[in-house]
């Protein structure tokens, strides 16, 4: 501990700034300098889904906002304190509604991003301004202070918490590719049609034989596979009882704890089968009971810029959330239900593939703050019915593909990590001791 000492983040940078303040819409274009906003940023991660462009002359008019790797950037509002990196390969960027810190030789820029991320939260939370719309601004960042070792003590600290997130980094890569995986075949099965029209030309089987005769031999004049038919969404499925807040503190009428789920949460449960952002709240016991997310149900972020229309079937999610507080949904998610989990599987990907193509932008309504209009998507919006053995083959598939052990081991590293972050960053824990519990989890 002798060779460590207290600074403050103004301390250890060349420059402590803020992102671009003022309106974005119009300035937003296809293609051209990406433009990060709070929810691109994740803790030591930067999200490129979502991401917006402007143009390069416009990214030269906020010079004060410009990005470029080794930048470290906590975001102001939404979740304040979130923090992470610039990494190498964005080497051109902007910002908004972010406090830009650039480091200076006292300290490694990821040292700091594990320091807001973690012993920072206090300095944080009490100094969060606004009622409406908490932000943390840049004036409350330089002063947060932190115990700071020697560069070799910090290369030390990062090799340890770096074996930790290049394995939940290299498990959330795998998990996106057996995503894709059950995407790919979703879109052969129920979009391209893929057997009937393999079994049109006499193409060799590729699926499992029990499989590949449930298949019509021929399209009809709609062009779909012979005897599947379109049905509405709401035959299928049913909206139920709204999401609740609950309260930020326990009382009497409201002693229960649970996890809440909001549109922003379904996505990032979904890619890494974790909601370490959800809130936690208090609630009266029986009205949590009736928001418990069942098999045989899905979500629908109904309100919100980024997560409108997102939607989330948590039954493939459900051990790797298994966790002692239990997990209901928000007021801006909406739940549905289905008469079997295979359906619920089937419609989720539905959803999910309208949100990925841009169709369900045709059920939201506003412009300032998106609104799912759900009660004209269970009426209107028809879905392709292939009927329950199909369905249920496509379930099993699914389930063999997503069933795996990425997600939970991940949760449980992740665990690892944030219980040594503490210890680490403030000398409690020896090196060599969160050495070995490292080694013994990976």
């Amino acid at each position: 501990m002798t060779a460590w000492k207290k600074v403050t983040i103004s301390d250890v940078a060349d420059e402590v700034t803020v992102g671009h303040v003022g309106p974005m819409a119009s300035e937003y274009v296809d293609k051209g300098i990406p433009f990060l906003r709070s929810l691109n940023i994740e803790p030591f991660n930067i999200k490129c889904d979502g991401v917006k462009f402007i143009t390069p002359s416009f990214h030269k008019r906020l010079q004060k906002s410009s990005l470029r790797p080794g930048d470290v950037v906590i975001v102001r509002t939404g979740k304040p304190g979130t923090c992470a990196v610039i990494p190498d390969w964005l080497l051109e960027a902007n910002c908004s509604d972010v406090v830009i810190v650039r480091c200076n030789e006292r300290v490694r820029p990821r040292f700091l991003c594990y320091v807001v991320n973690s012993v920072a939260g206090h300095h944080i939370s009490s100094h969060i301004v606004g009622a409406v719309q908490q932000h943390f601004n840049v004036g409350s960042a330089r002063t947060l202070d932190f115990l700071l070792p020697s560069i070799e003590g910090q290369d030390a600290i990062l090799a340890i918490l770096g074996a930790l997130d290049d394995k939940i980094d290299l498990n959330r890569r795998t998990n996106e590719t057996l995503e894709a995986m059950a995407r790919a075949l979703f879109r052969d099965w129920f979009v391209d049609f893929g057997p009937t029209r393999a079994k049109m030309v006499g193409q060799t089987p590729y699926l499992a034989p029990e499989i590949w005769e449930l298949f019509p031999d021929r399209l009809d004049d709609e062009g779909k596979p012979e005897g599947w038919h379109y049905r509405t969404l709401g035959t299928l499925c049913e909206r139920m009882i709204g999401g609740l807040w609950g309260e930020e503190e326990k009382t009497p009428k409201s002693s229960s704890e649970f996890i809440c789920l909001r549109g922003v949460d379904l996505q990032h449960l979904k890619e890494t089968g974790m909601c370490p952002h959800a809130p936690k709240r208090w609630g009266n016991i029986n009205a949590i009971q009736k928001r418990l997310i069942q098999p045989n149900e899905f979500l629908i972020a109904s309100s919100g810029a980024g997560p409108c229309g997102r939607s989330l079937w948590l039954g493939k999610y459900t051990q790797n959330i298994a966790i002692s507080t239990p997990v209901i949904f928000s007021n801006f998610v909406k739940k549905f239900t289905t008469s079997e989990e295979s359906i619920a599987c089937y419609i989720e990907f539905i959803i999910s593939n309208m949100h990925r193509s841009g169709e369900i932008q045709s059920f939201i309504n506003g412009t300032s703050v998106p609104n799912l209009d759900d009660d004209a998507l269970l009426k209107t919006h028809t879905i392709l019915d292939p009927g329950i053995e199909i369905i249920r083959k496509f379930f099993e598939f699914i389930v063999s593909v997503l069933d795996t052990k990425m997600s939970k081991e991940s949760r449980s590293l992740a665990q690892l990590r944030d219980l040594l972050l503490p210890k680490l960053m403030s000398g409690e824990i020896r090196i060599r001791d969160a050495e070995k519990m490292v080694e013994d989890a990976l």
